[in-house]
């Protein structure tokens, strides 16, 4: 029991390591437009958002795709960076609630769900080829 004293939860700082580890693994690609999105690591999802989203509860959102989709883009599109953002609180609580997956394993897959976003598919289109939930 020892052993667990001197932990915590990982950081802020640590789950966004996790992303990028994630992001340095993809596929070439996928490398070089996933390097244009930012990673931005919280540990919620701030209170409009989740009222814009119609989610009561903070721990539902894990990450999110806040950009324009690169088979919509164009031109004219106002300027500013993609981002992806990783609830870590929302995260964690995942990750305890499955007990059957590694953290660094869930942060993939929630950073790449959400990357799959800024390439333009849709939740459904991730879902007929992402088994992960079930």
């Amino acid at each position: 029991m020892d052993a667990w004293q001197d932990r915590s939860a990982p950081s802020l700082d640590e789950i966004a390591q996790l992303a990028e580890a994630a992001r340095a693994a993809l596929p070439p690609a996928f490398a070089g437009p996933a390097a244009a999105v930012v990673l931005r690591v919280e540990d919620f999802a701030p209170e409009a958002l989740l009222v814009e989203l119609e989610i009561d509860d903070p721990f539902e959102l894990t990450g999110l795709y806040d950009g324009i989709p690169m088979t919509e883009k164009s031109v004219v599109d106002p300027g500013g960076p993609d981002v992806i953002w990783l609830f870590r609180r929302a995260i964690l609580d995942e990750w305890v609630a499955r007990g059957d997956v590694a953290l660094d394993a869930l942060v993939a897959h929630v950073f790449v769900h959400e990357l799959a976003h800024h390439f333009g598919w849709s939740d459904g289109d991730i879902a007929s080829i992402d088994r992960w939930w079930e």
